[in-house]
């Protein structure tokens, strides 16, 4: 597509998706729910067309070399299509987020202030290999009354567009306009570029959702707010005082349920002081499962599969079945390491002290922080929130999974009868 042609479909699709964002911030709880239930209904009603589609991408992805990791991304059955329906269903039945009141006080002249949710207006969402974004991203963008344009990587492309069609019918059947969510329809690399630069007037923030290059892309080329991380190298901290089955349990759930999200495990630290009854097992269970043990010279002693570890394992987000796995001077010095080398995502630690516990989740500057419990928990959906965007890093607005509350900022409501300032 040339550059005249590509910039004058980018800007209708901004100025479309301005006018629709007006309409969804009126619209009440009952209509935007319809647009979401009915949105399900079609997708289960679509499910083998969504799966015919979804194995288009998948033979052209496995054509270009992906990962295992990356395709299982990638990959939707009959179970994941019926995750998509019952996520926009549980989208649907919380409570909506606009109109709700954070705060109320009176101040001694009468005035009465309260602090309102309101929608950001039109969001950017830029997502590479998962499908399930596009329908997850719809449905929070559409409860949080905000309008959205989606640009899906090319990888998922035919998976998206099916998936989409499902939400412009439940836009219909709700009559919400069909620019409330709209589906970049170009695989033209130049409309990311696009939406990044050059649309300010139209998009109010950017979200990027993906691997670290495309995170980095949008951080440094975005001329409007971005709700982001960069990566998720996520810890699991063993303690001395840990049961070692639950510690075992844990360890490998973390790494290996789906390696390739955001809150897989990529680190394992492993208390010193417990390291001859729990280090062996703990590496012995990834072993087995196929994952690639990296470590330093006490864990390569436990079992001669282990590979040495680099410097640059400590740093590294693999999304695949690897781990760096070090053992560590207690719970500060696991503390330390985390805060060198994480990237304020997910940790977690197991212990049965609660003390230990209590320090962890104090003194771990990480967007979400475990006690006895999976790093697979970093989802929106096992919070309670219906479906994330992503889980972002950054202290400003949003930390942690992004779903309807953290779609909204707010204004201030002030209420008087007749007062004037002296």
């Amino acid at each position: 597509m040339d550059q005249q042609s590509l910039s004058a479909l980018m800007e209708e699709l901004g100025r479309q998706a301005v006018a629709a964002a007006a309409v969804l911030a009126r619209a009440g709880r009952a209509q935007k729910d319809l647009a979401l239930t009915a949105a399900a209904a079609a997708v289960r009603s679509s499910r083998e067309g969504i799966l015919a589609a979804n194995a288009h991408d998948l033979e052209a992805a496995g054509a270009r070399g992906l990962s295992a990791a990356r395709l299982d991304r990638l990959r939707l059955d009959g179970a994941r299509v019926e995750a998509i329906a019952a996520g926009l269903e549980a989208v649907a039945a919380l409570p909506d987020p606009v109109g709700r009141v954070s705060a109320r006080w009176e101040r001694p002249n009468g005035l009465t202030i309260e602090r309102v949710a309101v929608p950001l207006g039109v969001i950017g969402i830029i997502y590479e290999s998962r499908p399930n974004v596009t329908t997850d991203a719809g449905a929070l963008c559409l409860k949080s009354g905000n309008a959205v344009i989606l640009r899906g990587g090319s990888d998922c492309a035919h998976s998206s567009r099916a998936l989409h069609e499902c939400l412009a019918a439940g836009l219909t059947a709700a009559q919400l306009p069909q620019a409330s969510i709209q589906l970049v329809p170009t695989r033209d690399r130049a409309a990311v570029g696009y939406l990044l630069a050059g649309m300010a007037e139209y998009l109010d923030v950017i979200v990027p959702r993906g691997g670290k290059a495309l995170v980095q892309r949008v951080q440094q080329e975005a001329r409007v707010p971005v709700i982001g991380h960069l990566e998720g190298n996520c810890h699991v901290y063993v303690d001395r005082d840990a049961d070692v089955r639950m510690a075992r349990a844990i360890a490998l759930n973390a790494k290996m349920r789906r390696t390739g999200i955001c809150g897989a495990a990529e680190t394992l630290l492993v208390d010193e002081a417990c390291a001859g009854t729990h280090l062996a097992p703990i590496v012995h269970d990834l072993l087995e499962a196929g994952c690639e043990v990296r470590g330093d010279a006490a864990v390569q002693r436990v079992d001669p599969r282990v590979r040495p570890a680099r410097e640059e394992d400590w740093y590294t987000e693999y999304l695949d079945a690897i781990i760096a796995a070090r053992v560590v001077a207690g719970v500060e010095a696991a503390i330390a390491h985390i805060a060198h080398y994480g990237s304020a995502h997910t940790e977690a630690i197991v212990t049965d002290n609660a003390a230990t516990a209590e320090r962890f989740l104090r003194e771990v500057d990480s967007a979400i922080v475990l006690h006895n419990a999976s790093t697979q928990f970093a989802d929106g959906a096992e919070f309670g929130m219906g479906a994330e965007i992503g889980i972002s890093t950054e202290r400003f607005h949003a930390r942690g999974p992004v779903g309807v509350e953290q779609l909204t900022s707010y204004k201030y409501v002030v209420r008087g009868r007749g007062q004037v300032r002296s």
